[in-house]
């Protein structure tokens, strides 16, 4: 059995909706994060979560070397924030309104919810790292979320 055409699989995938994050660190080059649509719960207790990062992402490397990740579940009205996150090679933060969490990662203002946790594991799949983390604090706030869906950005109403 032969594997899916690329654009035909991207296509399928995109029939299911996701939620938006950033995923962020503070980092000795000052702060980075990227956009990232593949987020969920692992576990209540203990409480992990996990994400994928492209494995040849300019924000992914910088953060790993850190351990300590933000997660800033976005709101519909942070759009254009996640597209910006989503670019490479741009002063993300310019203009951000953040705060750092009890670990010192970056929690974006307007974000519906937060999580900042420690990377517990890191394992290659593809072109993606599959990436655990232990959550030590989190933060619930009101907003509608961002959603993607079929390629494009969302939410729900």
């Amino acid at each position: 059995m032969s594997s899916p055409d690329p654009a035909h699989f991207r296509q399928v995938l995109g029939q299911f909706v996701t939620g938006v994050v950033l995923i962020t660190a503070s980092t000795a080059d000052g702060p980075a994060g990227f956009t990232c649509q593949t987020f969920g719960s692992i576990s209540l207790d203990p409480p992990l979560i996990s994400f994928s990062a492209r494995t040849a992402s300019h924000s992914w490397p910088r953060i790993r070397e850190v351990g300590v990740v933000g997660v800033n579940i976005l709101s519909a009205e942070q759009e254009s924030l996640a597209r910006v996150f989503a670019t490479t090679g741009t002063e993300k933060f310019a203009g951000v309104t953040w705060s750092p969490g009890p670990r010192g990662a970056p929690l974006v203002e307007g974000a519906t919810a937060h999580l900042e946790g420690r990377v517990v594991s890191v394992s290659a799949h593809g072109d993606h790292d599959i990436v655990v983390v232990a959550v030590e604090f989190v933060a619930s706030h009101t907003g509608r979320p961002l959603v993607f869906y079929r390629g494009g950005f969302s939410t729900l109403d």
